[in-house]
Parts: C-alpha cells; sequence; structure tokens
C-alpha cells in the first residue's frame, strides 16, 4: 500500500495520522517515515483497511481498540541521558 492510500483510508477511517498513532500506540514519527519510502507495511495497512470498512458500517471501533489497552513502546538506549543512565547501571552492577 501507498502512502498516498494510506492517508486516504485514515480519511475514510475518521482518523488522522496523529489520531491513528495514538489509538494504536505508536509514535507518528514512525508512522510519518512511510512516506519517504512511499510504502506502509503491511500489518499498519490491514489495520487502517479494517478500520475504514468499520467505520463505512457504523460500527464504534474505536472504544474496542482502547479497551485492549496497548502499551507504547519506550525507546531505550537513545540520546545521551539514556546512555548516560545505562553506564550508570553498567558499574553499580560490577
Amino acid at each position: 500500500m501507498t502512502f498516498i492510500e494510506f492517508k486516504k483510508l485514515l480519511l475514510d477511517a475518521d482518523l488522522t495520522l496523529p489520531k491513528f498513532a495514538k489509538l494504536i500506540k505508536v509514535n507518528d514519527k514512525n508512522l510519518q517515515s512511510y512516506k519517504k519510502k512511499d510504502e506502509v507495511p503491511n500489518a499498519i495497512a490491514a489495520l487502517v483497511k479494517s478500520f475504514a470498512i468499520m467505520n463505512s458500517k457504523d460500527i464504534s471501533y474505536k472504544e474496542h481498540i482502547k479497551s485492549l489497552n496497548l502499551k507504547k513502546k519506550k525507546k531505550e538506549g537513545s540520546g545521551f541521558s539514556s546512555n548516560k543512565e545505562n553506564i550508570k547501571k553498567d558499574i553499580e552492577k560490577k
């Protein structure tokens, strides 16, 4: 699926990119990165297509997705601050 097709399906699902990212607990910058590749991963494509179909049939899918209590992955080991903390933990282990 191209990024343009993805964006059209988001509209069909009554979602914006930031709202979609928040709903499925992913970083919207990760979703934006697909624009450069002009290709959306299969799992994301299938999900947005499903959301669009459910929305067209007046199925309120958003509350069902929220009820899954999905957790946003935390980025580990990135940035100077994180590296400093990891070094401190390594020293404490010794």
